[in-house]
């Protein structure tokens, strides 16, 4: 009877570690989802052009409804550029960074350009990553040894 419960509570163990090895792989998942979301969220948000100031003072008393909406002119996927546009700021850089590689990086304002700096080893995935979305602002990787950084123009570009 003692043999009988203790391979049961073995069983119950070996299910529970395979439930945990399981959502643990799930929320990683998640994460993914989560920064993706992040990065297209950015992306439409610095696409689109928002209302001066003067004409959301216009439709304050208006319907939601009845107000003019603005519309991306270009999609948020696209990363081609031909004139410039407005400036980033660098709350604009932070937000395109999931919170896990934003905390690895140091942020700085330059004249032209904002530089990111890894504060500690990145490993090749995050380095991936952060490559990816600085090239989707248009930036670049500056190869200089232990000053090597990434620089992402101040000014956004638009078709």
């Amino acid at each position: 009877m003692v043999s009988a419960d203790r391979e049961k509570l073995d069983q119950l163990l070996a299910r529970v570690e395979e439930l945990t090895v399981t959502l643990n792989k799930a929320s990683e998942e998640l994460r993914g989802i989560y920064a993706s979301l992040k990065s297209l969220a950015v992306g439409q948000i610095t696409a689109s052009k928002p209302v001066s100031a003067s004409s959301s003072a216009l439709y304050a008393n208006t319907a939601p409804s009845q107000q003019p909406t603005v519309k991306p002119a270009i999609s948020p996927a696209s990363t081609v550029s031909a004139e410039p546009s407005k400036l980033r700021s660098l709350d604009d850089i932070h937000m395109s960074f999931p919170e896990e590689l934003e905390n690895r990086l140091g942020f700085e304002e330059k004249d032209d350009y904002i530089i990111i700096k890894p504060k500690q080893f990145l490993g090749s995935e995050n380095f991936a990553k952060i490559a990816s979305a600085v090239r989707g602002m248009g930036g670049e990787y500056i190869s200089a040894g232990r000053d090597s950084h990434f620089r992402v123009p101040k000014k956004k570009l638009s078709i």
